[in-house]
């Protein structure tokens, strides 16, 4: 990535929403998770931001003595792959879905189907953007999405609308074809946690850009992470 892309991509992140306003979930050094309805809100100053309860608990957070949320509160709360619709779409109806679109596009050979409906792809020659191997088997290969699902819904997507949180799910913009194997290390990770063997920066600068598309709300500590990675990459 050229110094002059990373030079923009930070400054467009510095403008960037952070998770930390004054609707968020606060979670104190000493680990309690208040909300705007805590009668400790506004004195809670150094804490990790989160954009929804469940988030916040999960982390390890607890509420603070003397208050209760509902388990419905809760569980209106929680990510579940349901709210992106169901697996990939195929939105234009020609029986291949996102998936095996995007595996179809950037094979570097004609691909080989599974029969002769041509809906399925098992063979081609791919080129992994996380290791620059040589992949003939999409048996081996995952659809990666470079923003994790559940890592979108955490950080503003559980207030986005169903159409476009199925639209988010299958932007080919938002898909990586990467080793099943490195897929399932990165889980739902971000850039702050998980990185590529290779192509880091590359993989750093798609991540931010994603992010920007669609207003996502990093983390106080997380933007700060991946700014310091898109420093480094200036050079």
């Amino acid at each position: 990535m050229g110094c002059r892309t990373a030079w923009l991509l930070i400054l467009v992140l510095s403008a960037l929403p952070l998770v930390g306003a004054a609707d968020v979930i606060k979670r104190s050094a000493s680990g309690i998770c208040h909300g705007p309805e805590s009668p400790w809100y506004d004195a809670v100053k150094n804490y990790v931001g989160f954009t929804d309860l469940q988030s916040c608990m999960q982390s390890g957070g607890r509420l603070p003595k003397g208050t209760k949320a509902s388990q419905e509160q809760i569980n209106a709360q929680v990510y579940s792959r349901g709210h992106y619709g169901s697996g990939w779409a195929d939105d234009d109806g020609d029986c291949q879905n996102t998936r095996h679109e995007v595996l179809a596009e950037r094979s570097t050979t004609p691909v080989q189907y599974k029969d002769e409906s041509e809906c399925i792809v098992v063979f081609g020659r791919w080129i992994s953007p996380f290791t620059n191997e040589v992949i003939q088997d999409a048996r081996q290969l995952d659809a990666d999405h470079i923003v994790p699902l559940s890592w979108s819904w955490q950080r503003g997507a559980d207030k986005w609308s169903d159409q476009k949180r199925e639209k988010f799910a299958n932007d080919p913009s938002n898909v990586l074809i990467v080793e099943s194997s490195l897929n399932s290390s990165k889980s739902d990770k971000g850039p702050d946690l998980w990185l590529p063997p290779k192509g880091r920066c590359g993989y750093t600068a798609r991540f931010t850009r994603i992010v920007l598309k669609y207003q996502l709300q990093p983390n106080p500590a997380e933007y700060e992470k991946i700014k310091n990675i898109l420093e480094r990459c200036k050079g």
